[in-house]
């Protein structure tokens, strides 16, 4: 099917949304976007955008404002927590799409740059999902209703497009016993643009600039019985996060010093959604499938959906096939993502004695194969969404 005149309304403004409006505009589609916020804000921290997302990013036109935005990260170097020891140190590659940190809301306002004449509408809740008529419909808070040929849920962790798509109630998530904290603080001067991982008995840490150095991001995860609510915006004590790597060493001790405000949220393990699309309503990003921060790959998948999205349909035979052709490109490949970041949690928590081994191994096949541990993870990061079929057709 051809996109040009194409009506569609993206529920949710965030990185899939933007993303999702972009690419669909970029092929001729009529795209407005509802966001239930009053404008785009100051939220969020950081994040890491790595080659496949980057080439999403780059195919959207907007490569040039990642770069000016973001800083590009030079390695990802693990440490143990309580001296700060370094067990290995992974350089990135410095040519192709590369590797990125940046701030949501810098990535936010690089996604704004692509939206090609899509429109977005602030103040706008969506209440509830009409399937049953010619054209799906969303009934807002408000009482309005607007119709489009498609409607796509990025609206997040707590879709109200998910339950309409799935029928029956998905499964509940369940609390991992992990609970995460994000920090901002300023950085120090001549801040490296890398990514340091402390890791201890049943916690890590990592770490990096943002900004041109000015800002540095903290995400702290903790194992822990104590339930703690979903959701990253839920402040707390940054004595609680003091408390909780007080044993750590080398530089972290200076950083959670200048912690003044903190957020923390409980994480928890949702089933990939079994089906992404029913009528003509989709959705896609964390509506779709949530995913621990264990692999840095939330944004990352978000962004690769958006664009397979407006690329299948483009080419399909119809929309409904489209659909279908789109959930069989993606669900597997994220669910393949996901039970990887699952495992990379185990992975940085490791008490002794296995933590000893498990680090002397690292460092041995540091010296031995350098690049080991990123060509585990190939299949990640040399993934193009962007190369799986033809380019969009010209609008106008």
């Amino acid at each position: 099917m051809q996109l040009r005149g194409l009506e569609v309304l993206v529920v949710g403004a965030g990185v899939a949304g933007l993303a999702t409006a972009a690419a669909l505009a970029q092929r001729g589609a009529s795209v407005q976007v509802l966001e239930q916020a009053g404008g785009f804000r100051e939220v969020g921290a950081g994040l890491q955008i790595s080659p496949n997302g980057a080439r999403v990013i780059a195919a959207l036109g907007q490569g040039a404002g990642l770069s000016r935005a973001g800083m590009r990260s030079q390695a990802v170097v693990l440490h143990e927590g309580a001296r700060a020891r370094e067990v290995l140190r992974l350089d990135l590659p410095d040519g192709g799409a590369g590797f990125h940190l940046i701030h949501r809301a810098d990535l936010i306002e690089v996604l704004r740059g692509a939206l090609n004449g899509a429109e977005v509408q602030f103040n706008t809740a969506v209440g509830s999902v009409k399937l049953e008529e010619a054209r799906p419909a969303v009934a807002l808070d408000g009482g309005e209703r607007l119709s489009a040929d498609l409607i796509i849920g990025a609206d997040g962790l707590h879709s109200k497009l998910r339950p309409a798509v799935l029928g029956a109630a998905p499964a509940a998530p369940f609390f991992t016993g992990q609970v995460a904290w994000r920090a901002l603080i300023p950085a120090e001067a001549g801040a490296t643009p890398e990514a340091q991982v402390f890791m201890g008995p049943g916690r890590h840490l990592v770490s990096y600039p943002l900004r041109g150095g000015r800002l540095r991001n903290i995400v702290a995860v903790e194992e822990r019985s104590g339930w703690a609510q979903e959701g990253w915006n839920h402040p707390d004590d940054p004595a609680h996060l003091r408390a909780a790597f007080a044993g750590f060493g080398g530089p972290v001790p200076g950083w959670l010093a200048q912690v003044e405000r903190v957020w923390l949220w409980g994480l928890f393990r949702h089933e990939v959604a079994q089906h992404w699309h029913r009528g003509a309503v989709a959705i896609l990003g964390d509506a779709a499938h949530p995913t621990l921060p264990f692999m840095a790959q939330g944004a990352n998948m978000a962004l690769e959906d958006a664009y397979a999205l407006a690329q299948v349909l483009d080419a399909a035979d119809g929309l409904a096939a489209g659909l279908a052709q789109w959930q069989h490109l993606r669900r597997a490949r994220v669910a393949r993502v996901i039970a990887a970041a699952n495992r990379n949690a185990r992975n940085y928590h490791l008490r002794p004695p296995l933590a000893q081994v498990a680090h002397l191994a690292l460092r041995l096949s540091g010296r031995l194969l350098p690049d080991a541990p990123l060509r585990k993870f190939r299949w990640i990061y040399d993934h193009d969404v962007t190369a799986l079929s033809s380019r969009p057709r010209e609008a106008g």
